[in-house]
């Protein structure tokens, strides 16, 4: 491959790769627990069961006649080049993400029917944002409070780059001092794979910050909590919050799961409690704003993302894409030589941009080479997916 062809895009033929795995393994996994968690009916029983025999064995098809945002799909998001083919055939992002919209349709979700707007991922968001975990970390709010300043930071940008993983969120940044040395420069964590903290910190103070936000529950709780640190403390006038218009990979956050999580905070005690109050009235004051523009529900890298969206990410002086999905669609979900630099794939985005990221896909950019080759000679390639490590990394 030549120094200026792209990566190739990850596909999921082959039976021994990730992406293979997803399809083949997680989607019916997926299927069964949603129809475990929620009493729908037959129709809908029916729906899921036939897409999912499909999905394995058959060929895309196009949705049913009238189906919502078809148009879209079809003229849009490349839907007639993949009709006909394998769901393995097709880019891995795009069959992904196909397979979740029909999901939707199958159960209901944008129909007319009693079902209609109904989460079927909302059970499994709720759980997870009212089990102890979540008390326990809201609790470790109260230390971290006694911390300076700078230490409060960076230990709140540990837990959102963490996220949902309770034991490295930022309960533990605070027990372990990992939050210190972070706000000079770098987390000091082995974990990182790569850490651009000092360039993130040294972007601030802005006017207007985006955050695309990634999985609702306990990952959405530690993003509020950094953005509540942010304008509270002046080093964000603004910030817009971007999140999906409808469910989408399961944990995906929307509206109505920001709601949920500032409700949870509102009701919890001491700092946490202030927190939700501080972020309600920055969404009634207008300093919160959130976005749910329909790309962010596409199949396809941020690259093609529309107009309108890019000069909404144009006039923000800093966006900040979260979790695994927003990194492949950030950096294109490409076989990328893992030393690529990070500035190469993310040329084309429209302003300053870091991303807070958990490994857990094969997509990997910016790595240094001694870095890439200690991680290979310990775990193989296992640790590209396994959430064992994260990155921080930014594009000024």
């Amino acid at each position: 491959m030549s120094e200026a062809a792209p990566a190739p895009v990850i596909v999921s033929d082959d039976p021994a790769s990730f992406a293979h795995g997803v399809l083949a393994e997680r989607h019916p996994a997926l299927v069964a627990r949603v129809l475990d968690t929620v009493p729908y009916g037959p129709g809908e029983r029916a729906a899921l069961t036939a897409l999912l025999d499909n999905h394995l064995k058959g060929v895309v098809e196009a949705p049913e006649p009238g189906a919502r945002d078809a148009e879209r799909w079809t003229e849009e998001w490349g839907l007639p080049e993949h009709l006909g083919r394998s769901w393995f055939a097709a880019p891995f992002l795009w069959a992904e993400s196909y397979f979740y919209r029909r999901l939707l349709d199958g159960l209901g979700y944008f129909g007319s029917g009693p079902w209609r707007g109904v989460d079927p991922f909302r059970p499994f968001k709720r759980a997870e944002l009212d089990g102890p975990g979540t008390e326990e970390e809201l609790a470790a709010l109260d230390a971290l409070a006694e911390q300076p300043r700078e230490a409060r930071a960076a230990a709140l940008l540990h837990g959102s780059l963490w996220g949902n993983r309770a034991d490295l969120g930022f309960r533990l940044s605070v027990e372990s001092g990992h939050g210190t040395g972070a706000a000079a420069g770098g987390t000091g964590d082995a974990r990182l794979v790569a850490d651009d903290s000092e360039a993130l910190w040294s972007l601030l103070p802005v006017g207007t910050l985006c955050l695309v936000a990634d999985n609702a529950g306990r990952e959405l709780v530690p993003d509020l909590l950094l953005l509540d640190h942010l304008l509270r403390h002046g080093e964000a006038e603004r910030a817009v919050l971007h999140v999906k218009p409808h469910p989408y990979y399961v944990s995906d956050a929307t509206t109505a799961d920001v709601l949920d999580a500032i409700e949870r905070l509102h009701r919890a005690p001491g700092e946490a409690g202030a927190a939700g109050r501080r972020l309600w009235s920055a969404l009634a004051g207008g300093r919160l704003v959130l976005r749910a523009h329909p790309f962010s529900c596409a199949p396809l890298p941020y690259a093609d993302m529309p107009e309108d969206l890019r000069r909404e990410f144009a006039a923000a002086d800093l966006t900040v894409l979260k979790g695994d999905l927003n990194y492949r669609r950030l950096v294109g979900d490409r076989l990328w030589p893992p030393t690529t630099p990070f500035a190469r794939p993310t040329a084309y985005f429209p302003g300053s941009v870091a991303a807070l990221r958990t490994l857990k896909s094969d997509v990997i950019t910016g790595l240094d080479p001694h870095t890439e080759t200690g991680l290979v000679e310990t775990e193989g390639q296992r640790w590209r997916t396994s959430g064992a490590h994260a990155l921080i990394q930014v594009r000024p």
